[in-house]
């Protein structure tokens, strides 16, 4: 390891992890092995990595690899809280998924946590009024990874979305630290209203696959909402809701759902209903 990127490695574990996986991914893995090099091991810190593999994913004939490179460069200096956003999405995917022992494999092939982190820099550009390289983004994300999110939405950090495919999250939608998605969550509107429309997710909480959250409602920390459920109404902390519409139908079973990523909801009998 260069002398440089080895100083990065010590005070950055996550980075130190990755690359050392992505070591042994290229000796396992020859024919590999070129694209791990370019990907991973030919940079010095995550941020470079990062913004080297989304170009390589988002650049187009109207907006080339390099010019994409540029830009996500920009915004990881300009705004090093990115970086720490990136760290703790990727630990999300670490911990939460059964299916993750890695950080290299979801680095390297997640289109959840890819499409997350591209989402970051549109969101950055939005910031910076540049509307129109922020529309450009997401329209590009939308093609390439089948995930729309508006650059005005605001996401915290150790989100993680799993899977990816058919994610769409509005305009004015706020999405909490630590929540956890699967496919096919839509955060969106009920309508044509204006301005403040979109759902509210708190700190903690997990959306199954399918779920639909619509209108400018909140779902409280730390709830479950069930797979394939259509929610209208705020949903209290700690619940979970399931169904169409959705009701209540139990507590969360768990002090942090979107850690433990339980989605078998049981028929609970309670006193009220959303």
């Amino acid at each position: 390891m260069p002398a440089i990127a080895e100083k990065f490695a010590v005070c950055d574990p996550v980075w130190s992890d990755l690359r050392e996986e992505a070591i042994r991914m290229a000796s396992g893995e020859p024919a590999l092995a070129s694209f791990v090099h370019a990907t991973i091991l030919n940079h010095e810190r995550l941020e470079e990595a990062l913004s080297y593999h989304l170009a390589q994913k988002l650049g187009n004939d109207d907006v080339g690899a390099m010019q994409v490179r540029q830009v996500f460069d920009q915004a990881f200096a300009d705004a090093p809280v990115i970086g720490d956003e990136v760290r703790a999405d990727l630990s999300a995917i670490y911990d939460r998924d059964p299916a993750v022992s890695t950080f290299v494999e979801p680095f390297l092939f997640f289109k959840g946590f890819h499409s997350l982190q591209a989402y970051r820099v549109t969101h950055w550009l939005w910031a910076k009024k540049r509307h129109a390289m922020a529309s450009h983004f997401q329209s590009r994300i939308s093609e390439v990874f089948g995930v729309d999110i508006n650059p005005a939405a605001r996401i915290g950090r150790g989100v993680m979305i799993d899977h990816g495919t058919g994610v769409v999250i509005g305009e004015t939608a706020v999405v909490e630290d630590d929540v956890s998605m699967l496919q096919g969550v839509t955060l969106g509107g009920t309508g044509k209203e204006q301005g403040d429309r979109h759902p509210k997710i708190r700190r903690g909480v997990m959306l199954g696959a399918g779920a639909k959250v619509l209108g400018n409602i909140e779902v409280g920390a730390y709830s479950r909402v069930g797979a394939g459920s259509v929610v209208l109404k705020d949903v209290p902390a700690r619940c979970t809701v399931a169904g169409v519409p959705a009701k209540v139908v139990g507590c969360a079973g768990c002090d942090r759902p979107a850690q433990e990523m339980n989605q078998i909801i049981e028929d609970i009998a309670v006193d009220y209903q959303i």
